[in-house]
């Protein structure tokens, strides 16, 4: 925990409402961290703002809409101050053969997962540059292994994990940027697929989850605690039994 006479650590979390994002918000506000959340389910990340305490925040923002992610930003220097940390969590997964019936599923995941982690970065970017700070990329094990029927949202993730290793090079010294890949993981993510059968088979698979979210938001939180000379670039992590 901070200090009286040190100022709180400002960490902003994507995609906050549910999953890992609320599992790393509960850590980060363990840790002495005033927590912006971020999401479109406002009565969610509400009630979690409320849980958190320490001046934490909720913000219904939508990280496909640049001027929402604009407005949150300002509300973040203005409320919490200067943000120290990115998680850039949010994202979808709507898995399915690849097909014109699944065409909206595909500018979605490209939608949210690529170009929203891209746009909230950039429009934080001048706050984490302001004094260094942190941005974690949530990727996933799809961003080195694709699969049948997971193309799109492979492609996203493949997609993130270069981008984030190109603003790594940049950024060094002053951002830190860690890219973190799990594997399944005991989340929402599967409920929002649109493809029944593909659905049915991802579903059942998740509901064998042993890692939990809070396993991952462990792992972010460690990763921020490391002393500024050190960067952890890149974590992959998969439940012991995951091939």
């Amino acid at each position: 925990m901070t200090s009286n006479s040190t100022p709180a650590k400002v960490a902003v979390v994507t995609g906050a409402s549910s999953g890992i994002g609320a599992a790393t918000a509960r850590a980060l506000a363990a840790d002495g961290y005033r927590v912006a959340l971020l999401a479109r389910r406002l009565d969610r990340i509400t009630t979690l703002a409320d849980e958190l305490g320490n001046g934490s925040i909720a913000i219904e923002a939508d990280v496909t809409d640049r001027d929402s992610i604009v407005a949150a930003a300002d509300r973040v220097r203005q409320e919490l101050g200067t943000a120290d940390a990115l998680i850039n969590n949010a994202g979808v997964m709507l898995l399915g053969p690849f097909d014109s019936d699944q065409r909206e599923d595909y500018r979605q995941m490209i939608e949210v997962n690529l170009l929203g982690a891209i746009t909230t970065t950039e429009v934080f970017l001048d706050q984490l540059e302001d004094g260094g700070g942190d941005i974690i990329n949530i990727s996933s094990v799809a961003g080195r292994t694709a699969r049948s029927g997971n193309g799109v949202y492979a492609a996203t993730k493949w997609g993130i994990n270069g981008w984030s290793e190109s603003l790594r090079q940049e950024l060094l010294p002053d951002v830190r940027v860690t890219l973190v890949e799990p594997g399944v993981v005991a989340t929402e993510l599967p409920n929002h697929i649109t493809h029944a059968d593909t659905k049915q088979g991802v579903q059942q698979l998740y509901d064998k989850a042993e890692v939990t979210a809070a396993d991952v938001a462990e792992i972010i939180a460690f990763i921020l605690s490391r002393p500024r000379r050190l960067a952890i670039n890149e974590i992959l992590l998969r439940p012991a039994g995951q091939q």
